[in-house]
This record gives structure tokens, C-alpha cells and sequence, in this order.
């Protein structure tokens, strides 16, 4: 009898993990459907509407194109300047993010190296930068100063240099063994010819994280060509779609149209507008999604 009830005192609490476990799942799943839906259903709604008339757009369009047009994207893309202004973007973001990830890993490098004379101040100093700047006005007149006002380099110079990437890639580094260098040196390799043939590759998971990172700050940036940028030919596509938008609402005004027909055709633009500056963020990502999880993931946890 007392083997009888020590066998149902081990099979309740069982019963009752097990019974937490499905709770839990159950609860789990319900949330992630809720949180995928708040995410998904304003996101297709944005793509439905921007294929949608403007009458359409007047009436509420659910979850469906109402009254199929093109009109949205025509009235965009008849701009002639956009394309150019496409080339600045895809531009300054490859020249961004190859230059922003080189002199990151560059600094991270040595930084990784407990044994570097002065390793602590470079580090307060790195961190100060994280959560202090120089302010709109003194960063006007630096770049001013320098030249930069109205050139390409605007986009480039300024945005080479944040501590908090180069922290991701000092914790990839510090992963590699030293033996792995040390052979690379006693073969004759150079620093430099061990920093590109065997720190770089062993650590694709942070450069691709922090090329992500930097590549969607590049290709979202706005702010920079507002300050610091006046030549039309310069502008990118974000401060093109700005221009777009400002330009349709002056319009709707000048031609007295009534206020629905306003809020409908200028939605409608930027809606479209939408949609033209997310879809190359969206056909990037799937091809450094490995790296990128891979890359926060570990740059999160080590130290």
C-alpha cells in the first residue's frame, strides 16, 4: 500500500507540470497570434489602401483593394528627379554601411585587446558618446567647417563612428581564439592580413548585424539632408518623397477640392510613399536574416 501511494504522490505533480505546460503554451500561442495581428493587419491594410482610388479611400477600404488603381504610385513615380534620387539612396546606403562596418571593425579590433595601453579611457570615452552629443547648433558648425555642407560625404563622414556597434564586434572578436591568430603570424602573415583573412570571416554574424543596423539608419535617414543638404541633385529618396507629398497636399488645396477629396489624395501618395521606402528594407532582410539573429543574439550575451 505504501508503494501504491507514493506512486500517485509522483504522478500528481506531474500531472500537474504537464498541465502548466499546456496552460502555458495554450497562453503563450494566443498572445503571439494577438501581437502578429496588431502587426500584420495595419501593414496590409497600408498595402490595400495604396492600390485603392481615391473615392475608394474616402469610403474606408478594408481588406480588399477597393476600385483597383495605380494613380497612387503613377503620381510618385512621374517625377523624374525620383530616380536619381533612388541612386542617392541606394548610394549613400552601400558606401554607408561598407565604410561605417570597416572603420567600426577597425577600432573594435584593437579595443579587443585587453593588453591595448589606454584600452579603459578609449572605452569611458566611447561610452560618453553613447548618451551624450555635441548638439544640433556646434554639430551645424563642425560639419560646416569641414566642408561637408552639400556633398555626398554629408551622408558618410558624420555617421562612420558609433561605440555601440563597435561593442557587438569587440565581443565577436574576443570570441576567436588567440592560437588561430598566432599561427596566421608565425605563417608571415601581417596584422593587417590576419585582421581581413581571419578575424573579418569568423565574425560575419556581427558585421552583417551592424551592416543591418546601419544600412536601414542610412536608407531611413531624413534629418541629415534636412540640415545639412540644399542641392536638389543630392537629395535621396526619403527628402524626394517629402517634397512629393508637400507638393500633392499644396495642390489638392489650390484646386478648392473639397476637404475629403484633400485627406483622401494626399493618403493615398503617402501611403504609396510608404510602400516604395519599406519594399527594399523588406528584400534585403530575408538575406542576412541568419546573420543578423545570430549576430544580437550573441552580442547580447557576451561579454
Amino acid at each position: 500500500m505504501s508503494k501504491v501511494k507514493q506512486d500517485a504522490a509522483s504522478v500528481a505533480p506531474s500531472r500537474r507540470i504537464r498541465h502548466s505546460s499546456v496552460t502555458f503554451t495554450i497562453v503563450n500561442c494566443a498572445l503571439l497570434v494577438v501581437f502578429t495581428l496588431l502587426i500584420v493587419v495595419p501593414v496590409w491594410n497600408i498595402v490595400i489602401s495604396s492600390f485603392s482610388s481615391s473615392k475608394a479611400l474616402g469610403v474606408g477600404v478594408a481588406f480588399w483593394p477597393k476600385e483597383f488603381s495605380l494613380d497612387n504610385y503613377t503620381y510618385v513615380l512621374k517625377d523624374k528627379t525620383m530616380w536619381n534620387a533612388l541612386f542617392i539612396s541606394v548610394a549613400k546606403t552601400a558606401v554607408g554601411v561598407v565604410c561605417h562596418t570597416l572603420f567600426c571593425a577597425l577600432f573594435a579590433y584593437p579595443m579587443s585587446k585587453a593588453y591595448l595601453a589606454g584600452r579603459k579611457l578609449y572605452s569611458a570615452m566611447g561610452i560618453v558618446t553613447m548618451f551624450f552629443t555635441g548638439g544640433m547648433i556646434p554639430t551645424f558648425l563642425l560639419i560646416k567647417s569641414l566642408g561637408l555642407l552639400n556633398t555626398f560625404w554629408v551622408y558618410i563622414i558624420p555617421a562612420l563612428f558609433s561605440y555601440y556597434d563597435i561593442i557587438i564586434l569587440m565581443n565577436f572578436f574576443r570570441q576567436i581564439p588567440d592560437s588561430l591568430m598566432e599561427s596566421a603570424r608565425i605563417d608571415g602573415a601581417s596584422e593587417w592580413r590576419v585582421f581581413r583573412s581571419v578575424v573579418l570571416p569568423l565574425s560575419m554574424p556581427g558585421v552583417a548585424t551592424i551592416g543591418l543596423f546601419h544600412g536601414v539608419a542610412q536608407w531611413n535617414d531624413f534629418m541629415t539632408t534636412k540640415l545639412y543638404v540644399n542641392n536638389e541633385a543630392l537629395y535621396p529618396l526619403q527628402m524626394r518623397l517629402y517634397d512629393i507629398i508637400v507638393q500633392s497636399q499644396a495642390a489638392t488645396q489650390n484646386a478648392n477640392m473639397g476637404h475629403l477629396v484633400l485627406d483622401t489624395t494626399s493618403r493615398g501618395v503617402r501611403l504609396s510613399t510608404i510602400i516604395i521606402t519599406v519594399l527594399p528594407i523588406l528584400v534585403l532582410y530575408p538575406f542576412v536574416q541568419r546573420y543578423f539573429i545570430s549576430g544580437s543574439m550573441a552580442g547580447a550575451v557576451k561579454g
